[in-house]
């Protein structure tokens, strides 16, 4: 038997260590790989220092509001971003980097995979009735789907709701959809929908109000932060957001008579 000196095994490894530096380069870095992802909401989640909206779907915003098939408020948002981290199921994820996100410039759109499926998240939520479709789409047209959701009245589909593009702008006279709505409650169902005095959604403290003065700027609206002046007096928020950067990405800004808490000395 011929037993190697240190030069065989040099030889060995050389071509090993070729390997694991060309890796990288047969790895787009526009690409986010198998990793634990935080989901923020129902269209969105943050994978590998990136926040992806999905793209060809449109969920609910996680302060959003619905009627279920029984007439009651439903907090749809919310139970959106749980459906979406029930898909997920602690497995691996995968996403396509498809560049900033036509309506939330401060996101990228992505298409998105978990370990084990073949189908996407993205295709997913618009199939278990959790997301309409959205145009234009780069890489998903789900409208078969969004389909079959609405004929089977799953997800939001089984109660009455608004597209969440026109609850994000406030457009409380929006087309109502879902099998629950009636013609004879349409004042009723829109008060539930657009309610005066919202409750604040798990872990989200922000207060957000639309606000004409705020376009000026390009925005749709103004936030303010706990401990900041203006926060206790506006008991009817429009909106509620859990960070500062949701909020600016939804198109409002900070109030300019506020400023984040500072610690003290």
């Amino acid at each position: 038997m011929k037993i190697m000196g240190n030069t065989g095994f040099r030889g060995l490894l050389t071509p090993m260590r070729l390997v694991v530096v060309l890796l990288p380069f047969f790895f787009p870095a526009s690409s986010g790989w198998a990793a634990n992802a935080t989901v923020k909401d129902g269209a969105t989640l943050l994978l590998a220092g990136v926040t992806y909206r999905l793209d060809g779907g449109d969920a609910p915003e996680f302060d959003q509001i619905c009627v279920d098939d029984h007439a009651d408020p439903w907090t749809c948002g919310v139970e959106a971003r749980d459906q979406l981290t029930r898909l997920i199921g602690g497995r691996g994820v995968h996403c396509e980097d498809l560049g900033p996100d036509k309506t939330l410039p401060k996101r990228h759109a992505g298409l998105c995979t978990v370990d084990g499926e073949t189908a996407s998240l993205n295709q997913l939520m618009v199939r278990q009735g959790f997301a309409l479709t959205s145009e234009p789409s780069a890489k998903g047209h789900f409208k078969s789907d969004e389909t079959a959701a609405k004929d089977g009245k799953t997800g939001l589909w089984r109660g009455c709701f608004v597209a969440p593009q026109e609850f994000r702008h406030g457009k409380k006279d929006g087309t109502l959809l879902g099998a629950a709505c009636r013609s004879d409650k349409d004042r009723e169902i829109r008060a539930v929908l657009f309610p005066e005095e919202s409750a604040a959604p798990p872990g989200c403290n922000i207060k957000a109000k639309f606000a004409v003065r705020a376009r000026v700027t390009g925005n749709l609206g103004i936030y303010q932060l706990q401990g900041c002046r203006s926060y206790a007096p506006l008991t009817r928020p429009d909106r509620w957001f859990c960070s500062e950067d949701d909020a600016q990405a939804a198109g409002f800004r900070r109030a300019y008579n506020c400023r984040a808490a500072t610690r003290k000395r």
